[in-house]
């Protein structure tokens, strides 16, 4: 648990003080039997009424000591847990924020949810239970075995034998388990990953009539996580019984051998009772233990996920010296190649293509060919394998990341809206736009029409991921919220492939207008939407096929001819 190192400074003195009020309490528990013992022993055996009456006020007095010390323990230990387990969800989300889209890539969507809620709960269960019962557990059993030794040090010997015993089968209790918790957390995984997936999918589900299928996917991913449960709780619980049968048999050989003694006259009745109350509390102590570590082999396997991410180094990290990206400057990618990992297949090989400020850049190429991954390069989502982006002839890798993306605008070709209305998901892309502002971008983008058509107009709300709204819809929202950002560069990711034909062209009308300055990159399907681009870049197969106005390229490029002929017809061409 590396990571709980820095919260110790936080909350080592609340912790503290949850310990002090648990040790006042555990100090009151182990001092009743004794009492008992003496009301026992001299009260009742010499029929001393006011003794008794004493030892027993005492008692109270005692009880009433050791309550207050628990309430105040639960209330601190609480309040501490809960804060400690938000400080770590929060941290937790803080850190995958900067995870670059690689770091995100290693680890699975599902995963990285689970660690941020099941992980972190088995932890704070852990530090809470540490708080409350887990440090009286071990106490309570030393200051048994202390308070037995002072009463009765020959009747003592017989925990001398059984403590051992039982130590050794808890920590082969430890190793056994957290193996298989473990598994379990990485079953969880599963189990999360195909809801997600359902959800995310809901609507081809339906589309495609596949409820059964995943329902057999669930049911295999929810009958693995119940049998790796199952599994861990029966290896934990085997561990219980045979804790509990050898303190059992401690009892028995004190009530054995102490009422040989009290025969004997070498002991008296209440040391018998206060050193089986001892045993009972051993007992107990002994088995909250036994809980403790199966608790701390889950807690520990949780840990050490959630120290995974912890740990991960955004491998694009920011440079010593940062410098600002300024607006309106020139776009250069001078001999790009790029791959997803370390040794796999080039996505992008050798791309050199120049965008000046006013400048419309068109990227075509079939499906797979590398339009989306080029700009993502732009936007620093990934670094180049090799080569240089620049943006006024300061390398992007050298500039701030914060503002280089201030200064870009996406609208990315999958559309994600968020919960809310739709005035405040076109204000996500600037959150001091004014009203004239939103709808001045949204008329650009020709959603306006359809927004006032709503009944709500802009305070329409929005489901998650809007789907109340159709895809052109989505889109022109998308778009709207890209330009109301008011950036230097604009990328338009196949982003009106849901709308019909005369709507793009009202599209790409107004964009026309709004755009005059700008450095926009257009990646299209359909060769209409770029063929009136002042230059056009053909990507086949992460390669330049070729670069050119329209014109050039249909005398040029062969691929670009395909494309057209394919799209357009043989007759036109």
């Amino acid at each position: 648990m590396k990571f709980v190192r820095a919260y110790i400074p936080r909350y080592a003195i609340p912790f503290c003080v949850s310990l002090m009020l648990l040790s006042v309490e555990a100090a009151c528990d182990l001092l009743q039997p004794t009492i008992m013992a003496r009301i026992v022993d001299v009260g009742v055996a010499q029929r001393d009424l006011s003794y008794v009456l004493s030892k027993v006020g005492l008692m109270l007095i005692v009880t009433l000591i050791g309550a207050a010390g628990a309430v105040g323990r639960n209330i601190v230990s609480s309040v501490v847990s809960m804060s400690f387990g938000a400080d770590i969800r929060s941290d937790l989300f803080k850190k995958i924020t900067s995870f670059s889209f690689k770091n995100i890539d290693r680890f699975e969507t599902a995963s990285l949810v689970t660690r941020m809620t099941n992980d972190v709960t088995q932890v704070q269960h852990f530090f809470h239970g540490l708080m409350r019962i887990f440090v009286k557990a071990p106490i309570m059993a030393a200051g048994s075995i202390v308070m037995a030794v002072m009463l009765n040090p020959r009747m003592s010997l017989i925990l001398a034998a059984a403590v051992p015993l039982i130590a050794v089968i808890i920590t082969v209790n430890l190793k056994v388990g957290y193996p298989f918790f473990m598994k379990v957390q990485q079953a969880l995984d599963r189990v999360n990953s195909v809801m997600r997936e359902y959800l995310a999918g809901v609507r081809v589900v339906k589309a495609f009539n596949r409820f059964d299928f995943e329902q057999s996917r669930f049911g295999t991913a929810n009958e693995d996580l119940s049998s790796v449960s199952m599994r861990a709780m029966r290896t934990m619980a085997l561990f219980g019984p045979v804790i509990g049968f050898t303190l059992n048999v401690g009892i028995i050989a004190v009530l054995w051998f102490g009422g040989v003694s009290v025969n004997a006259g070498g002991m008296h009745v209440g040391e018998i009772i206060a050193l089986t109350n001892y045993m009972t509390h051993i007992l107990f102590s002994l088995m909250m233990v036994s809980f403790v570590f199966v608790t701390f082999a889950r807690a520990r396997a949780s840990a050490e996920r959630i120290d995974e991410v912890f740990d991960e180094k955004n491998d694009m990290p920011q440079a010593v010296s940062p410098a600002p990206v300024s607006a309106a400057q020139s776009v250069v990618f001078d001999k790009v190649s790029f791959s997803y990992g370390s040794s796999g297949t080039p996505v992008l090989r050798d791309i050199s293509i120049a965008a000046s400020p006013g400048d419309t850049f068109g990227i075509v190429g079939s499906t797979g060919a590398g339009k989306s991954t080029l700009v993502n390069l732009l936007a620093r989502f990934y670094d180049v394998s090799s080569g240089r982006i620049s943006i006024g002839g300061l390398d992007i890798r050298e500039a701030d990341t914060r503002t280089l993306r201030e200064r870009i605008a996406i609208v990315p070709q999958k559309t994600t809206l968020f919960t809310g209305t739709i005035g405040e998901n076109i204000r996500w892309g600037n959150e001091n736009a004014s009203r004239g502002d939103i709808e001045h971008a949204a008329k650009s983008a020709a959603a306006h029409e359809f927004i006032m058509s709503f009944p709500e107009g802009y305070d329409t709300l929005l489901g998650q991921g809007g789907v109340n709204l159709s895809g052109g819809q989505k889109q022109r929202i998308s778009i709207a919220r890209a330009l109301v950002r008011n950036p230097s560069i604009l990328i338009l990711d196949d982003c009106v492939s849901a709308v019909d034909v005369t709507t793009e062209a009202k599209i790409r009308s107004s964009l026309r207008e709004f755009s005059k300055g700008l450095t926009v990159f257009v990646i299209a399907q359909r060769i209409t939407s770029v063929m009136r681009a002042d230059r056009i870049l053909v990507l086949d197969d992460g390669a330049a096929a070729g670069i050119g106005t329209h014109g050039e390229l249909m005398r040029t490029c062969a691929v670009y001819r395909d494309i057209f002929k394919s799209q357009i017809g043989e007759e036109e061409l």
